[in-house]
């Protein structure tokens, strides 16, 4: 849900920041204060397009940035996720999710998941026939999820194999080329003879090689100190300490030290004159060394950045080689492989099928009762769930368009071929009402539902808003006092001249206030008549608002 809502520079906006609440938040307010720039703000951060006429007078950028509550949302950090957009005049977008910068397009993916808006002229979810199939398995729930699931495995295994073959190396020419370019490079590492470890086992030799008369003749200084310097000496202190040993357990324990030094210093003596003996320098073998390092740079450099990358490469081309050279039995088991899938998918399709076209009459049934009740009494949806044949979707086999009739006698059409923007949103109204619990979109957004209806039409449209936002959160724009009476939260929106400029102001309202507020939009003037009549209207939402507590308590 929305829970802070802050505009800069849209339109007559300045700047205003509204706190929502969850259930039905119900915006009034006097003709062009604004109301619909909010909705309009809103679009923005959606990844929704803006223009530059939209940028208030006088301004070089525009922001709008929402917080949102959505706890089970990856992206959501303590439950919250911050999404700000500014917009500059130049041209340049700067959009954010939680501080990371996003693009436009992925703010809008981003953002179809989370909130919805529903206008005038602005249903677009209602005409993508790719909504259409959510809408109706979001209806029919759990016992579609599992059938889709173990679908979408098999038709991804699909794509694999189709892909697979597509790329199955060209024609004879092509897979030829292919084949003596494998062969050449599997070659060329078999005849390396390459080792694990020989590259290490190479670079510390050369090393030795390459400083070959510095370690000469420093080993040799290093034998010479320690055989005619230090171990003589360590020897005399030890005949000298051994007459006073028996005096005193100090010098006894001083004469042991000593001879313990005697002793590994004559190891270490003997080492410095083995390691003497092997320190040579050979030509010869430098250049073999050099010419087996240059190999296996090059081979690095073609096949890999170590001798295992390039094993496991050799492995790789040697098992390319044989699919090529037997290429024919390969695609032949690739062609059964994809049959069954295919029939796989064929099996599980038929299911999917069966079911949504089962749940597609009952989900019809339920929009065209909802219709009714919005006075739209000889509208009646049909929802098309046709099987195709030879093709394969990621959802499933099958197409799903909703289909509208909407006068007795008339030939059902697409909901795209509705004209009435008041009627396509009365259409979406009646399926978030049937949908409410079911659909993922945890934000619903309407703006002026309410056009074009009085009396009866009016109250079912309050009753099915508040039913709505009693599992999502609903911002409804509106100019009737039916749907302002039944709202959890009401906010009077009006314009002010400050400093001869116009701006936007936004006050969310006590109960009192609301009440002046239904008063007035039910007449236009606030009297006792209009009072009495607005408490009324008011009754129902805090009758039920009380026996909802008084149950709880």
């Amino acid at each position: 849900m929305i829970t802070n809502l802050h505009i800069k520079n849209i339109g007559i906006i300045e700047e205003i920041e509204i706190e929502l609440e969850k259930g039905l938040n119900v915006l009034t307010g006097e003709t062009g204060a604004g109301k619909s720039l909010i909705i309009g703000s809103l679009n923005i951060i959606s990844g929704g397009r803006f223009s530059k006429d939209m940028l208030r007078k006088g301004e070089t950028n525009a922001f709008v940035e929402i917080c949102l509550y959505e706890p089970e949302n990856e992206d959501a950090i303590d439950g919250n996720i911050i999404i700000s957009r500014e917009i500059n005049l130049n041209g340049r977008n700067m959009c954010k999710i939680n501080g990371r910068m996003v693009t436009v397009n992925e703010l809008k993916e981003f953002m179809k998941k989370i909130i919805e808006i529903h206008g005038q002229n602005d249903n677009q979810t209602l005409l993508d026939n790719r909504e259409h199939i959510r809408y109706l398995d979001n209806y029919i729930g759990e016992s579609i999820y599992k059938l889709k699931s173990e679908y979408k495995q098999n038709y991804i295994k699909l794509n694999k194999i189709k892909k697979e073959l597509k790329e199955n190396y060209g024609d004879e020419k092509e897979r030829q080329r292919k084949l003596d370019l494998l062969k050449y490079q599997l070659n060329e590492i078999e005849e390396a003879q390459l080792k694990e470890g020989e590259e290490e086992a190479l670079n510390s030799k050369q090393k030795i090689i390459l400083n070959s008369e510095k370690i000469a003749k420093t080993l040799n200084e290093v034998d010479i100190s320690i055989g005619e310097n230090t171990i003589e000496a360590i020897s005399n202190s030890i005949r000298v300490l051994e007459k006073i040993e028996s005096i005193d357990n100090r010098y006894q324990e001083k004469v042991n030290s000593l001879r313990s030094v005697y002793y590994e210093l004559q190891e270490i003596a003997r080492d410095i004159s083995n390691y003497k003996e092997e320190i040579y320098f050979d030509e010869e073998e430098q250049k073999e060394i050099e010419e087996r390092l240059d190999t296996i740079f090059s081979l690095k450099r073609k096949y890999g950045n170590s001798i295992e990358e390039i094993l496991q490469y050799k492995e790789d081309i040697a098992e390319e080689i044989y699919r090529i050279e037997n290429l024919e039995e390969y695609t032949n088991k690739l062609k059964i492989e994809q049959k069954e899938v295919q029939n796989k998918l064929d099996e599980i399709g038929i299911k999917i099928s069966q079911l949504r076209k089962i749940k597609a009459e009952e989900l019809s049934n339920e929009i065209n009762e909802n219709l009714k009740e919005l006075e739209m009494k000889n509208a009646k949806i049909s929802i098309h769930v046709d099987y195709i044949e030879n093709e394969y979707f990621e959802t499933g086999k099958d197409k799903v368009e909703f289909y509208i009739r909407t006068n007795i006698g008339e030939d059902e059409k697409e909901l795209s071929k509705i004209a009435s923007g008041g009627e396509m949103s009365r259409v979406m109204l009646a399926i978030k009402t049937v949908l409410a619990g079911s659909d993922k979109i945890s934000v619903l957004i309407f703006d002026e539902i309410d056009t074009g209806i009085s009396g009866k039409a009016a109250n079912s449209v309050a009753d099915k808003l508040s039913k709505i936002s009693d599992k999502q959160q609903v911002l409804c724009i509106s100019h009737l006092p039916n749907i302002a009476a039944v709202a959890d939260s009401n906010y009077f929106i009006s314009k002010n001249i400050v400093n001869e400029r116009t701006s936007t102001s936004i006050k969310r309202l006590n109960e009192q206030e609301t009440i002046h507020e239904i008063a007035r939009i039910s007449s236009g003037e606030i009297s006792e008549a209009t009072l009495q009549y607005a408490k009324e209207l008011r009754l129902k939402k805090l009758l039920q608002f009380t026996t909802s507590e008084e149950i709880a308590i």
